[in-house]
């Protein structure tokens, strides 16, 4: 399938579980993809591996999504290589648990630095650069609806992303781009501890966990001109956990 051939996809934390699995499914569908990462290298460069191995185009950028002038870089840097991308997908993001009791200012900052403004960094330059009719998507996670225990500024800093998606979702629609975001429930990846990877199956009626792959297919037809009529949305991708 080659829906998005000529297109060009930009995926943040793209080294890794979910956003690997986005990166070569968008690959698959046709599309030229910047595989995003802070530290890995090694790691980047085999998801890049993997997609040119299977017939596609990718290449690693390194960035700190945190980071503002990393963002700018970052795109460009994907423009000069593949062209600019006309979707985004910002995925990048960090699991942060600690009761509040224990918690300190700076623990704050760790929270909100790349799940919230990350995301923000990232939606900034889509809103400057995406062209028009392009997909921008960003990350939640279902336990924004839950309020767990220890998880208060993971929780928060997704939520976050929620409101920013919903706010550039009508600030861009008139070039006719689409803001979405994902919000994934327990996935088999390396950021699901092994309490919670025993536990999480009793929580969705399908009891299971979810498969990186599945949460692709979710941003695959988001990014699709199939999707073309939805915007602004919060899609769960939990097995049904509400």
């Amino acid at each position: 399938m080659n829906r998005l051939s000529g297109r060009v996809a930009l995926v943040t934390g793209a080294s890794r579980g979910i956003g690997r699995a986005i990166a070569e499914r968008l690959a698959r569908d046709g599309a030229s993809v910047a595989v995003n990462y802070a530290g890995s290298r090694d790691k980047a460069e085999a998801v890049v591996a993997s997609i040119v191995a299977a017939g596609g185009k990718a290449t690693a950028i390194q960035a700190d999504v945190s980071r503002h002038e990393d963002v700018k870089r970052l795109f460009d840097e994907t423009e000069r290589r593949m062209g600019r991308p006309s979707i985004v997908v910002a995925n990048a993001g960090t699991f942060f648990a600690r009761p509040f009791a224990e918690m300190t200012e700076a623990d704050f900052d760790v929270g909100f630095s790349v799940n919230a403004r990350g995301s923000f960094l990232t939606f900034i330059e889509a809103a400057r650069r995406v062209p028009e009719g392009g997909r921008v998507i960003g990350f939640s996670t279902c336990l924004t609806l839950q309020g767990l225990p220890a998880l208060g500024l993971y929780q928060a800093g997704k939520a976050a992303v929620e409101q920013f998606v919903k706010t550039l979702a009508k600030e861009l629609g008139p070039r006719r781009i689409t803001v979405n975001a994902v919000a994934p429930g327990p996935t088999d990846t390396e950021m699901l501890g092994p309490a919670r990877r025993k536990s999480a199956p009793g929580d969705t009626p399908l009891g299971r966990i979810g498969r990186p792959e599945e949460i692709a297919d979710v941003v695959a037809f988001l990014v699709s001109d199939e999707a073309g009529w939805v915007t602004g949305q919060v899609l769960g991708a939990n097995g049904g956990i509400t």
